[in-house]
């Protein structure tokens, strides 16, 4: 039989292992067990166990006894004190680099909060909502044969019905739709009103704040309306608007709630919601397709699941019936996708979106960009960090001969530069505060998507945000510093290399100016082509054109008001204006050939006043009122589309053509102009013309001297005619350049980008020249005696940084023609060549710039006396 080993008191051993130091541990342990089984063999069992305890209680000394842990937590906490002294007397001493670092860092900074702002904003869309992590939104996406899908954010009425009917496991779903709204009339006034038509389970699902009504029956019973607080007062004043009574046109709406006004922070923002029962009462007035599985682009689902269900099995319930429903059209494919609330402020690019939504791509663009300028200012403080290596290596030997390690060493340029900035944090956020309505009013969308206001928790974020910079910025230093070798601590740094023959300040401000001139030429190239599509021949005239918004109102009224103003030389209608984005397609057949076209009902006088030059035929005639459509007038696009009249155009009149399902002949033929924006190709147009053309535009020629007395006399002829709504009218130049607004915006951006990194890096340029002309002083004042003059001195100092910005500026003007020529530009069928001028002009400007600092502290240097200097050194 297998007898036990006989060890030693467990307590006792554990006793020791937690007393004893680790480095003494092994030897004391050996040793006592040794004396243990010696004991065993010659004194027996007991008393050497007995031994054993009395052993381990007589090595309780001084130098056994490991060190309590709160002792270390100690030691740390003093350290960190003492490298919060060191580092706040490093900034003192050396004010002038400090003074750089922190100014670079806030710039950098202030772009970062204004980024983390909105971010937050962004995120923050819809948290109000209770039921958030719960609710989803039915999205389409519609694809036809031989075209690219379509991503929408509506969908069909009828998939909400079939969804709420056939697929289980969904705790409520709510169906919305565009078109509630117009003239909201009461017994004194009438006031202009927005909104949706919504359904008894909206305020089931959502979380908006009922003041007055009850929730679960505010939107169930037809034409009952719920207002907004604010749209409330605004009818009805000071009075309770619940119970009271409001028309829209013809129809009767009753009061059945009023609502807190809704959050700015939320991607669904109404006046006022109509219920959706209205719409089912008047279904069968209303056009056959409203219950069609192809009607996807006016109403919006949203449904709430429990926690138990699964994104994924209902997804997989959505892709079933989309293939039933999909069985009964032809050349069409329609899909239902699901979109979680929480990605809708923040996600991919969706056609048709009920409110204000932020693409992640062009998030993710914002925040590399800011993350370009907090690295940039970060390089000027690596860069002036390792120039004064010489300095400070003086005083990471001494440190690392009386002990410091390489953690304390560490810990200590980074502790330094998490404070240069927290303090640059102070100023950033004053940058901020004015950089904010600058930033919120650079777009109009920009404005109405966030509000970047202060919260506690963004406050937090800012000071995170700030620390994580400190570190980044110091990192780099301070692992160049714990490396130095104490035996070579007043060697220069500049031995230390990132690559092979490449030095690492060179290359850290190589980077940062190809960052600078990438951004300058780009905002110089993106502004030279944003002017040329300004002035681009659209293939029609816009000068002095104001256009008006008729606002269903009747044209003929308002032409005979502004007829007799003087200063209006002429008038048109039409129903959309052209160049500025918007299309109105259709359907046109010729022969046994058919396509869709763009087009554009205009009235007799549009042609000669937009001054569209005919190749063929002639323009409209005025017809009698309530005559029937018979002719329109196409441009050579639309005769090469069709392969007649190409190369005669007068032989294309006479040809009729099918839209609409009417037989059309055509009397004229244009030449090609830009219907859409330059962005997109010429494409085949159709003018047409009626007697009644639903026309929502009047097109006011303008030939005066005095424009506000002529514009404040459009305006009272406006007032005549319609008291409700106030006259929008802009004039033809002005909506153009709206037209390229997100181009503009990018432009400004960068611009704005551009003008801070130029900033940031002349401040680490202004800190290395001052520095190297300090370091130099000596051989600069040698140089003086020996007969050097003032240009040779600059040039000598100048040579090595005039190198590094003309290597930055061989990496940059590439990288930026190709960032317009094969990314930018693409998206745009016409514009104007790149030129070498747009790509040289930063260039030249930055390196203008740099000449003058170096003169200017070179200068300063070689007028000093020499004898002093070669005296003092």
């Amino acid at each position: 039989m297998k007898r036990n080993k006989i060890g030693p008191p467990k307590w006792a051993e554990h006793f020791l292992k937690w007393y004893c130091k680790p480095e003494v541990l092994e030897d004391l342990q050996g040793d006592l067990n040794e004396y243990f089984e010696r004991n065993i063999k010659y004194r027996g069992p007991r008393r050497a166990r007995l031994i054993y305890v009395v052993d381990v209680f007589k090595f309780l000394r001084t130098y056994t006894i490991r060190r309590p842990k709160f002792i270390d937590l100690l030691i740390h906490w003093i350290m960190i004190g003492s490298y919060f002294k060191t580092a706040s007397r490093s900034i003192v001493r050396n004010k002038l680099f400090s003074a750089i670092n922190i100014i670079g860092l806030s710039i950098g900074m202030s772009v970062g909060l204004l980024v983390i702002a909105f971010i937050y904003d962004l995120t923050s869309y819809d948290d109000f909502h209770e039921k958030k992590d719960k609710i989803y939104r039915i999205t389409t996406t519609d694809t036809r044969t031989n075209q690219f899908a379509m991503k929408l954010a509506s969908t069909s009425v009828k998939a909400g019905k079939q969804i709420k009917e056939t697929i289980p496991g969904i705790e409520d779903l709510t169906i919305l739709r565009n078109g509630f709204g117009g003239d909201a009339a009461t017994d004194e006034r009438v006031v202009p009103m927005s909104g949706l038509w919504a359904d008894e389970s909206f305020l089931k699902i959502f979380s908006f704040e009922l003041l007055q009504g009850d929730p679960s029956t505010a939107l169930k019973e037809p034409y009952s309306i719920v207002l907004t607080e604010k749209a409330a007062i605004k009818i009805f004043g000071s009075t309770s608007a619940l119970g009271k009574s409001l028309k829209f046109d013809t129809a009767n709406y009753l009061v059945t709630g009023v609502l807190k006004d809704v959050p700015k922070l939320s991607h669904i923002r109404f006046e006022s919601l109509g219920s959706f029962s209205t719409i089912e009462m008047q279904k069968p007035n209303m056009d056959g397709d409203f219950l069609a599985w192809e009607n996807i682009y006016m109403s919006y689902v949203y449904l709430t699941i429990p926690e138990q269900n699964t994104q994924a099995s209902l997804q997989a319930n959505l892709n079933l019936l989309s293939a039933r429903q999909n069985a009964n059209i032809t050349n069409r494919k329609i899909e239902l996708v699901l979109q979680p609330l929480k990605e809708i402020s923040i996600g991919m690019h969706l056609q048709n979106e009920i409110g204000p939504t932020m693409n992640s791509i062009a998030l993710w663009v914002l925040s590399s960009l800011a993350f370009i300028i907090i690295v940039s200012a970060c390089f000027n403080y690596t860069n002036l960090s390792i120039a004064r290596s010489m300095r400070r290596s003086r005083e990471v030997g001494i440190r690392k001969v009386i002990g410091a390690l390489k953690t304390h060493v560490v810990s200590q340029f980074v502790v330094e530069s998490i404070i240069i900035a927290l303090l640059a944090l102070v100023f950033s956020f004053v940058f901020f505060l004015v950089l904010r309505t600058e930033f919120l009013s650079l777009d109009p969308y920009i404005g109405n998507l966030a509000s970047l206001e202060l919260t506690v928790k963004l406050i937090v974020g800012f000071v995170a945000f700030a620390t994580f910079v400190g570190l980044l910025a110091g990192l780099l230093p301070a692992f160049f510093f714990s490396r130095i070798n104490v035996l070579q601590v007043l060697k220069s740094s500049s031995s230390i290399k990132l690559f092979r023959h490449v030095n690492l300040r060179k290359t850290l401000m190589t980077i940062q100016y190809v960052f600078s001139l990438f951004f300058i030429s780009s905002t110089i190239v993106g502004y030279g082509q944003y002017r040329s599509f300004l002035v681009f021949d659209l293939g029609f005239k816009t000068e002095n054109i104001l256009n008006i918004k008729l606002q269903g109102n009747k044209g003929e009224r308002l032409i005979k008001e502004l007829s007799e103003l003087p200063g209006t030389d002429d008038i048109s209608q039409s129903v959309l204006i052209t160049s500025l984005g918007s299309n109105y397609g259709a359907q046109l057949k010729y022969k046994n050939d058919s396509a869709g076209v763009m087009q554009n009902i205009v009235d007799v006088r549009y042609l000669p006043l937009h001054q569209h030059k005919l190749l063929a035929g002639m323009n409209f005639s005025q017809k009698p009122h309530g005559s029937r459509e018979s002719e329109v007038i196409v441009n050579e696009q639309m005769l090469k589309r069709f392969n007649f009249g190409v190369k005669d155009p007068n032989a294309a009149i006479g040809e009729t053509i099918v839209m609409d399902g009417k037989t059309l002949m055509i009397i004229g033929v244009m030449c090609d102009f830009h219907y859409e924006t330059l962005e997109d190709e010429i494409v085949p147009t159709v003018f047409r013309n009626f007697a009644d053309g639903g026309y929502q535009y009047l097109n006011v020629k303008i030939s005066s001297t005095d424009l506000p007395a002529t514009l404040a006399s459009i305006e009272s002829a406006w007032k005549k005619i319609d008291k409700v709504h106030p006259m929008e009218a802009k004039f033809y130049d002005d909506q153009i350049e709206e037209a390229y607004r997100a181009f503009s915006m990018m432009i400004k951006v960068i611009g704005f980008i551009a003008t801070l990194t130029v900033c940031i890096a002349s401040l680490g340029l202004f800190g290395m020249i001052v520095f190297t002309t300090e370091t130099r002083l000596r051989e600069i004042s040698i140089r003086k005696v020996l007969g050097a003059n003032d240009g040779s001195l600059v040039f000598l100092q100048a040579r090595g940084f005039l190198f590094l910005l003309a290597l930055s500026m061989l990496i940059a003007s590439p990288l930026t023609y190709l960032f317009f020529d094969k990314v930018v530009l693409l998206n745009f069928a016409y514009h104007r060549s790149i030129n070498l001028i747009e790509l040289l002009a930063g260039s030249i400007v930055i390196t203008v710039f740099a000449l003058l600092m170096i003169g200017s502290q070179t200068i300063k240097a070689a007028r000093s006396n020499p004898s002093q200097v070669l005296k003092t050194e």
